[in-house]
């Protein structure tokens, strides 16, 4: 009874284990071998491939985004049981993806085809994971490897192809049984490892000239965030926080900084606009816009100040297109399906600024003081395609805001850090992160961290940030080329299967 155990038990250890793959423990050499261990105990189980698949999604996911019930016991108005089932559900639902990639594989090619034909199924599987239901790409094998001698590969073949060639690996390594397979398989990781410190020391874009940035973190709590009493009060923390920041070539506030509704906010923000532009700055920050003819609102960055360093007047007006409005809203928090039906069960379903409409795909930069950025709030910069179309030639650089108070102290921030670092290496552009209580971030134009603020700290970070010009190969093939790598893997795969 034991030894029919053991595979399924194997299989819960290694999903539990790739969490500390990511950030913040940031082991990212485990990724390789629990990837393996899951895949060698899957082959095993020939029978189930996809419930032994599920088995393992289901530990992945529900060690690695443990941070997302944080959120829904401290906010969502539930019991403890409807809590815990209700993140039993969505890990679940997020397993459901792996056991597929599993079961195709097992169904189309015998085991020790399984790395040429394994990564086609799992880039599939991740994509769906992406789209479906809004999409959810978090926890992507590739992220984890940020830090690996494979993160060369990014700039190339992104993310998603870190995740190919981490399957490619894995897979290999899972279906050792002689020394003709180990040898394969050292030379395959061997190789892959080699090419990508190599190409890790190439430079694919230029840098131009270097601004200094601040940005501020006002650490607001979330049960304060949107209760009108307190809307003085932290509008006046900002501005105090930023006294110190004024001589900055720009001053970057976080998501829905300001509290009160941009048609209420006016004189609040003309006062800002006016003081920016005295001091020859620009400062972006996050506000709710809402449109009481059209009953619409807009979760936006906005620029004040100086639009370009020989502007003669401040830039801001209400309405102004020098602003980004959030495309990809995040389910349940800014956005309900099926509200009429779920906004009454509870309160989690009836969030304070839960009902948002969704700006347009592609929008045009935000320019400040003469720097172009392509912004993201919040989880859109888990979304490469997204942040590749808002980037063009005149971009400097990304800038990224959030509010990760809703997840209190896990791991949940530091796993959102990771991914803007994996977005500046994609695309060769530094990243700015602003966040309301952390983590606050310098990212550079390699995914390196070049300046933090502490979690729950009320403070202000400052730093000279190179800007760049060009793209990464990644830029114009996007996931065409790993989609291209993982298909002629499985037709190689498809034509040795009777052989």
């Amino acid at each position: 009874m034991l030894k029919r155990a053991i595979p399924y038990l194997l299989l819960i250890v290694s999903g539990l284990s790739l969490t500390l793959a990511f950030a913040p423990f940031s082991m990212w050499a485990l990724t390789i071998p629990a990837f393996a261990i899951a895949i060698r105990q899957i082959i095993k189980l020939k029978h189930t491939p996809f419930f032994a698949g599920w088995l393992f999604g289901m530990a992945w996911f529900g060690a690695g985004i443990s941070w997302v019930h944080v959120s829904i016991a401290d906010f969502g108005g539930l019991p403890l049981i409807a809590s815990v089932g209700l993140m039993a559900l969505l890990c679940g639902y997020l397993a459901l993806y792996p056991a597929l990639a599993f079961k195709l594989t097992a169904k189309c090619v015998k085991p020790q085809l399984w790395p040429l034909a394994l990564p086609l199924f799992w880039v599939l599987a991740e994509w769906l994971r992406s789209w479906m239901l809004s999409g959810f790409p978090w926890l992507s094998l590739g992220y984890s490897q940020i830090n690996s001698p494979l993160a060369g590969f990014a700039p190339i073949i992104g993310e998603t192809g870190i995740t190919a060639l981490l399957v490619v690996i894995a897979a290999s390594l899972a279906i050792i049984n002689s020394k003709r397979t180990l040898l394969s398989a050292s030379a395959i990781t061997a190789s892959l490892l080699i090419s990508g410190i190599l190409l890790h020391q190439h430079t694919w874009v230029s840098p131009t000239k270097s601004y200094s940035v601040a940005m501020v973190q006002g650490n607001i709590p979330q049960s304060l965030r949107w209760v009108p009493e307190q809307d003085a009060s932290t509008m006046e923390k900002y501005l105090s926080l930023t006294e110190t920041v004024w001589d900055s070539d720009l001053i970057i506030w976080p998501e829905a900084a300001v509290p009160k509704l941009e048609p209420l906010a006016q004189p609040y923000l003309t006062q800002l606009n006016e003081r920016a532009f005295v001091e020859d700055t620009a400062l972006i920050t996050g506000i709710v816009n809402f449109n009481w003819e059209t009953d619409e609102a807009w979760n936006n960055l906005i620029v004040l100040g100086k639009k370009t360093p020989d502007a003669a007047y401040p830039d801001y007006q209400y309405f102004h297109n020098n602003r980004f409005s959030k495309h990809h809203l995040l389910p349940i928090g800014e956005v309900v399906p099926f509200e009429s039906l779920l906004r009454p069960l509870a309160p989690i379903f009836d969030l304070p600024m839960s009902s948002f409409s969704r700006g347009d795909f592609q929008q045009q930069n935000l320019v400040a003081n003469g720097i172009h950025l392509a912004p993201a709030i919040c989880f859109e910069i888990a979304f490469p395609r997204q942040v590749t179309a808002n980037i063009n030639s005149d971009t400097d650089m990304i800038v990224t805001v959030s509010n990760d108070a809703w997840f209190g102290n896990s791991h949940g921030p530091a796993q959102h850090l990771q991914i803007a670092q994996m977005r500046a290496l994609e695309l060769g552009r530094p990243v700015l992160r602003a966040t309301n209580n952390g983590i606050t971030a310098f990212i550079d134009h390699k995914g390196r961290i070049d300046g933090r603020l502490p979690q729950f700290e009320s403070a202000n970070i400052s730093a000279p940030v190179i800007a760049t010009t060009g793209f990464t190969p990644y830029y114009h093939l996007q996931d065409f080329g790993v989609g291209l790598l993982v298909l002629v893997l499985f037709i190689c795969a498809w034509r040795l299967r009777k052989s």
